[in-house]
């Protein structure tokens, strides 16, 4: 929530954020996004090449177009001391036919190359980045639910966006203006001797400064821009939170606290950005001041050979020329090696998420579950949340809420035991916190027990392929979420492949059509984010016929009415009950109306279970 930041999140009345001269935190309170493990270069490069490999014929096209622009670059310069000896210098016009033909011929050569460098260079660049996007986002659905609840869902979209496309700098635009800068310095160097041997040498001496330079500014950009993207990270993070909860950011009238929150993360974030900026601004006109010392060396040391007729002035002049471009990509080379310690703070940030383990896997041999009767056992379950992150020890009779440090264990199912048989309604009542929830959890395998089992027709569910378990139950959320599609979409997710007339009757039995049937467009409506167009009660007869086209013989129900009104609960319990019809229900609910539909109630309290009853007795709730 808005007022109520995770644990060790930062609050908005503490210290103001402070970035020191290296970009790093001085004074101030823990940010809510930790800094990722530091990871070297080199396996940086070892992780990321696979994702690159596929794109090598791409990569070695626009190196090949780089030497062939490096090359037309040396040629020109060349043509241009024939211009100035044979030509200017002794006045005659015989030969300038030839080289204008030659400049206008190495002019259109250029553009084109130029344009196909760059259309191939960005066709590599941004297939690497689709291609690493995916395998990222695909891990992150591997993933175990109890990673999403200590994660902030802004920091892992701003991981999976431009902390990819700094990678894709490293790994193909970097590679490839790294060659290209390195074949440049080949060429030119190779020039600047060709043309005399004495000035190339002299003009050299500047190179061991310029990779001095580089190397010295280049970790201290790096800690910054770390520091930078891990506030990048937390700022989206608090954007993401404050809109979610917009409703209720404006009902408490916090719009001042959700804008200091962001204030503490901006601030922070500007301050490593200027930190990062004062370096790199440094950098620049010392590397001038380098570069102007080479060139003074250079121009003195040619004027003394070209008194000595030891040079000619076309020969001087392209030396000039020469030693500028040769500039050029030895800057590129700086520029580069400080890119690469920057880009390396995001690859940090996606390895991590990358190295993330899912909790809950599959065992080798697993066995897909086909065609379920729907008989759910819970065999002396136990069953403990880690208390690190977002979970806290909940309050025990008669006590105070306590916090345990990461790593430590709370207990939330304690033996527990009951068993739904193909076709029944079990209720599991209970005040918040008894661990009903939790019990759903296990079946879908979101967690997996500590102790006992969770059987499905016998099967002891971590024996089963997952993805074949879960495609055998149906979930009715408490808070009915629904995706921004349309209504038919929202529909359809309950079964890929579903027919245009299994999605109409879906709707027909959830009492969906009587009111999709008067919008404008029909079951083409979009429902917006979170199906907030439509109301409590319309979003709730959508996630039921979503759950009935599934058609799954195992069905869950999250407090299905308890979000809404009275005269909105009895139009949905119509709908509830034919989707409830020869399923094996388990449904957790306060509602004694709901709660009355049941075969078995088991009550539970503190992760016990307390009472079972049989035989739809009606429940006090």
């Amino acid at each position: 929530m808005p007022n109520q930041p995770h644990p060790g999140a930062p609050s908005t009345g503490g210290a103001p954020s402070r970035v020191g001269k290296d970009g790093a935190d001085s004074t101030e309170p823990a940010s809510p996004v930790a800094l990722a493990p530091v990871v070297p270069l080199r396996r940086i490069f070892a992780r990321f090449w696979p994702s690159a490999r596929p794109h090598l014929r791409l990569v070695g096209a626009a190196l090949a177009l780089s030497v062939l622009s490096s090359l037309l670059a040396a040629v020109s310069i060349g043509i241009f001391k024939v211009l100035v000896d044979q030509v200017l210098v002794p006045k005659d016009l015989g030969a300038f036919r030839w080289v204008a033909l030659a400049y206008l011929g190495l002019t259109l050569a250029a553009g084109a190359i130029g344009y196909g460098r760059r259309t191939i260079g960005t066709l590599a660049s941004e297939r690497f980045v689709l291609d690493l996007r995916r395998g990222v986002f695909d891990r992150l659905q591997l993933l175990s639910l109890g990673f999403f609840e200590r994660r902030q869902l802004g920091d892992l979209i701003t991981r999976l966006t431009s902390d990819l496309k700094t990678i894709e700098q490293l790994m193909v635009s970097g590679v490839v203006s790294g060659v290209s800068s390195v074949l440049r310095v080949v060429f030119f160097v190779g020039a600047l001797f060709w043309l005399q041997w004495q000035l190339a040498l002299a003009s050299l001496v500047a190179l061991p400064f310029f990779a001095w330079l580089a190397r010295t500014f280049s970790a201290r950009i790096k800690h910054a821009t770390r520091e930078q993207t891990r506030r990048s990270g937390a700022l989206a993070a608090v954007v993401e939170e404050s809109l979610a909860n917009v409703s209720l950011v404006q009902a408490y009238n916090r719009q001042s606290t959700e804008a200091a929150r962001l204030d503490e993360q901006a601030l922070a974030r500007f301050r490593a950005r200027m930190t990062a900026t004062r370096l790199s601004a440094a950098f620049s006109p010392l590397v001038d001041l380098v570069e102007l010392a080479g060139t003074l060396v250079v121009a003195g040391l040619g004027t003394w050979l070209l008194a000595r007729g030891e040079l000619t002035l076309g020969g001087l002049l392209a030396f000039a020329a020469y030693l500028s471009q040769l500039y050029s990509p030895v800057r590129s080379l700086g520029r580069l090696a400080t890119t690469a310690y920057a880009s390396s703070a995001a690859a940090e940030r996606v390895i991590e998420v990358l190295d993330e383990q899912p909790r809950v896997t599959d065992r080798p041999g697993a066995r897909v579950l086909t065609r379920p009767r729907g008989r759910v056992e819970f065999d002396h379950v136990t069953f403990a949340y880690d208390a690190g992150g977002r979970d806290a020890v909940p309050p025990q009779a008669g006590g105070a809420p306590t916090q345990q440090g990461r790593g430590a264990k709370r207990d939330a199912l304690r033996g527990i035991s009951f068993t739904a048989e193909p076709g029944q309604v079990v209720a599991l009542v209970g005040p918040s916190g008894a661990g009903k929830s939790s019990l759903v959890k296990l079946l879908l395998r979101f967690h997996d027990v500590d102790g006992g089992a969770v059987r499905v027709d016998g099967h002891d569910v971590r024996d089963l392929l997952t993805s074949s378990l879960r495609d055998h139950v149906a979930v009715l959320f408490q808070d009915s979420p629904l995706l921004d599609g349309t209504i038919r979409d929202n529909i359809a997710y309950g079964r890929p492949g579903a027919t245009e007339r299994e999605i109409l009757c879906a709707a027909r039995d959830a009492d969906v059509h009587e009111f999709a049937s008067r919008l404008p467009d029909g079951y083409d409506t979009v429902v917006g984010q979170r199906g907030r167009r439509l109301s409590g009660g319309q979003r709730q007869r959508v996630a039921i016929a979503r759950a009935m086209v599934r058609d799954a013989p195992i069905l869950v129900l999250d407090e299905p009415t308890a979000s809404l009104d009275e005269a909105a609960a009895r139009r949905v319990l119509r709908p509830l009950r034919r989707l409830m019809a020869d399923r094996t229900t388990l449904l957790i609910s306060h509602d004694p109306a709901a709660a009355r539909a049941a075969d078995v109630v088991v009550e539970l309290d503190h992760g016990r279970v307390t009472a079972v009853r049989r035989h739809r007795v009606e429940v006090a709730s």
